[in-house]
């Protein structure tokens, strides 16, 4: 059997694409730390497993049993004619054999099947529950188009190496054990000498030219999930493509490592074609050897016509199975290889993790407190300082500021998506650091400035708030978001598909769904990050009031640039540089004269 180059295709899911910046990333894993991993999945089925390796041994013992039935057959039919009997009995059972060689395998595929797919399933759920689990930095870095391919090509691995590794590699040494001794006992001890030298020799030349071949594997592997990062990326990105009339430039993107690709590739292929002629010609110098040697016993009347037979037979029989076992330690080490890169993922650390007593979130008053909090996301570029402020229980509190000041950062950094370097917050005088996350950010709930859907339906991602809800209670936040009458619009309602990312919707229709999502929550902290940016002001002042309503007796965060939409807070920051620079009530800032009523007479001239 022959390999072929696998040809990239293309998978499509959301993510912020940013180039991951060089970091050591985690040590491969080596080919036996892989099946380590796997061995867990094989013991959940113990007997499932122990029938199927029952099925495999009767499998292999029928096979090897059909040449001896065959050299009976011939023996018998090599007689004087006068002396011929049919052998039905004999032929009869040669076919029973042959049924049974078959048969068993089958069962046994049959058997395993269910231990296969549990473990594709196992690690799947695991990789994806552990992907969820990692730091919103990785989530950040991550290129999706990379990641689901590596994922993709990993689990196909594990059905490759499962199944191919226990019914393929150990039924092969059975086979070649029990007919190697079936040699050796019954015939010329040259037989046996003969077919284990170039079983050494066929192995040995397999080894060396597989591992050489990984090299263009790797490369393949590595020039596909690029490839199909970069075809994601473009096609998520496909309005900004044709804006800029960029087409051109990025099928030259695409094609730069496609091209990559294409010349691991043909390296993969020409390898293995060499790899295939060596493989054919050692086991053609080993059965040439042994037919001479069993054509000479049987001129000198040593060995019978039958004899014959069944050494050709066996031969055919072992040598197949043999030039199929190096096409499987090729696929097995491709499968290694593949997987390699999945389990990789497992092997990232999550940077934010619950401490070894964390306790869950008691929340009573809801009251929130940053004090003397610090920040960077990087090392050299420090994002806060010393950020001290309450937001006692029932409370708003607004910040603004220029871009780039911090403001977004407080959220994060309140969900706990961050550690903070240095300085505490605290929720109603609990450290958060100390609470669960799950506890922490079921309290939370956020409008973001920036509300991506899933690509379902309308009435799903507002049932996302709170998966559990009834539908009244979301068709009660829906109205609370001032949505509902927008979508019994649409012909199909609340089953209307939102698109990728929710592209079907506009950036206020999206917002508003996001509001409804947030009212479900119901939580008892809420933050309105930009809640009303992508709003025309009519429907500005009808969903402020509706936010107003839905924040009373809430602890509030609001980070706004309309100052319009603020001026009733009981508190406003102003921040700059990632410093607290103001702070006071709207009306306390504006007879300060600083740079909170410079910001608040810029955008009264700009609306008038």
């Amino acid at each position: 059997m022959r390999g072929a180059a696998i040809m990239p295709s293309i998978h499509f899911s959301h993510t912020l694409m940013r180039p991951r910046p060089a970091s050591s990333p985690p040590a491969p894993r080596g080919d036996w730390n892989v099946i380590h991993i796997l061995l867990p999945y094989l013991l959940e089925f113990k007997s499932r497993v122990v029938l199927a390796l029952l099925l495999l041994v009767l499998a292999k013992l029928a096979n090897v049993t059909v040449p001896l039935m065959l050299k009976e057959i011939v023996d018998t039919l090599d007689k004087p004619k006068a002396m011929l009997l049919i052998p039905v009995s004999l032929v009869v059972g040669y076919g029973l054999l042959r049924l049974f060689s078959t048969l068993f395998g089958e069962l046994r595929d049959a058997v395993f099947a269910k231990v296969t797919q549990r473990a594709i399933r196992r690690v799947a759920l695991k990789l994806f529950v552990h992907l969820h689990s990692l730091s919103f930095r990785f989530h950040l870095e991550r290129q999706t188009g990379g990641v689901s391919r590596d994922i993709e090509r990993g689990t196909k691995g594990i059905s490759f190496l499962l199944n191919f590794m226990l019914f393929s590699i150990l039924p092969t040494l059975l086979e070649i054990g029990l007919v190697a001794g079936i040699l050796f006992y019954k015939y010329n001890a040259w037989f046996a000498v003969i077919t284990f030298i170039t079983l050494i020799v066929y192995i040995t030349f397999t080894l060396f030219i597989t591992e050489w071949r990984m090299v263009f594997r790797r490369t393949m592997n590595d020039m596909d999930s690029k490839a199909n990062t970069r075809a994601i990326d473009s096609l998520l990105n496909y309005e900004t493509v044709k804006y800029f009339g960029n087409e051109d430039y990025e099928a030259r993107r695409y094609d730069e490592h496609m091209s990559k690709w294409e010349t691991s590739a043909v390296q993969n292929q020409t390898s293995l074609a060499a790899l295939n002629s060596g493989q054919s010609a050692i086991i053609a110098i080993g059965m040439t050897a042994l037919m001479l040697l069993a054509s000479n016993g049987v001129v000198k009347g040593e060995l019978t016509i039958g004899d014959l037979v069944l050494i050709n037979v066996f031969m055919l029989q072992l040598y197949m199975p043999l030039h199929f076992l190096g096409f499987v330690y090729r696929e097995i080490k491709h499968s290694l290889v593949d997987m390699e890169k999945m389990f990789r993922l497992l092997d990232e650390n999550r940077e934010i993790q619950d401490a070894p007593d964390a306790v869950a979130l008691k929340v009573d008053q809801a009251a929130v407190h940053f004090e003397q909090v610090c920040f960077s996301y990087e090392p050299k570029r420090q994002i806060l300082f010393d950020i001290s402020f309450d937001i006692p229980s029932g409370h708003t509190v607004a910040v603004v500021g220029s871009s780039g000041a911090g403001k977004s950062t407080l959220s994060r950094l309140l969900f706990r998506f961050y550690d903070v370097n240095s300085g505490r917050i605290l929720i109603d005088n609990q450290d958060i650091r100390k609470v669960t996350q799950a506890s922490l950010r079921a309290a939370i709930g956020i409008v973001p400035q920036d509300t991506v859907l899933f690509n379902d339906s309308i009435y799903y991602n507002i049932a996302y708030g709170r998966p559990e809800a009834s539908r009244e209670e979301i068709l009660h936040a829906a109205q609370s978001a001032h949505i509902h009458d927008f979508i019994t619009s649409l012909p199909d309602g609340y089953d209307t598909m939102v698109g990728e990312r929710g592209l079907k919707l506009s950036g206020g229709e999206k917002q508003r769904v996001a509001i409804a999502r947030a009212i479900l929550k119901n939580p008892a902290i809420l933050i309105f990050d930009e809640a009303t940016s992508a709003l025309d002001s009519k429907s500005e002042k009808v969903i402020q009031h509706e936010l107003r309503n839905v924040a009373h007796n809430r602890t509030t965060l609001v980070i706004a640039h309309r100052l319009s939409t603020i001026v009733d807070s009981h508190q406003i920051l102003v921040m700059d540089g990632g410093r607290i620079i103001e702070r006071g009530t709207h009306r306390e800032l504006l007879a300060k004269q600083g740079v909170y009523a410079q910001m608040w007479a810029l955008q009264q001239q700009e609306e008038e």
